[in-house]
């Protein structure tokens, strides 16, 4: 499976999220959705589900740890079901371990899965890269050096598109 899927199901305290795939840039929308959904939502709990997961780029974790730190300050809890070895390899080494609790076993998705699959315009997907990049930077002082490049590249990469639709 080359092209990630996220499906998401829930509402108002607890919410699931089930990644498919590859877990990247292009397959973000919902869960980017969902992230700024929950900045004006009082919730308690997200599970999410990695078993179908093949792998995350850094915008995918940075919009997890997006949420993680929404949910931090509420005192809800995101746990992480069924990460392999490789995806739990991939966030610690973000440092993002301490962000989630992991543990094995089924999520329940509920009956009303929304299969959101939105095209994000070149702006708002420009703006996703940037504030995930920028999460995983201010979560670990270790992830500087690593993105620091991208977030530089991607700031005038919107920049650009910013006087193009003025």
């Amino acid at each position: 499976m080359g092209n990630g899927e996220t499906i998401i199901s829930g509402s108002g305290e607890r919410y699931a999220v089930k990644a498919i795939g590859r877990a990247t840039f292009e397959c973000v929308a919902p869960l980017r959705a969902l992230a700024k959904q929950l900045d004006a939502t009082e919730f308690k709990q997200i599970d999410i589900d990695l078993e179908d997961c093949q792998g995350m780029d850094s915008t995918y974790m940075g919009v997890l740890a997006m949420m993680a730190l929404r949910a931090k300050k509420l005192n809800a809890v995101i746990t992480v079901y069924n990460a392999s070895e490789l995806n739990r390899t991939l966030l610690y080494g973000l440092g993002l371990k301490r962000l989630f609790q992991f543990k094995e076993g089924k999520v329940d998705m509920g009956e009303n899965i929304a299969q959101e699959k939105t095209q994000e315009d070149k702006i708002e997907h420009a703006t996703t890269v940037l504030e995930a990049h920028k999460t995983l930077m201010n979560v670990d002082q270790g992830n500087v050096s690593k993105f620091e490049k991208v977030v530089d590249f991607v700031q005038k990469d919107l920049d650009r598109l910013n006087e193009k639709s003025e």
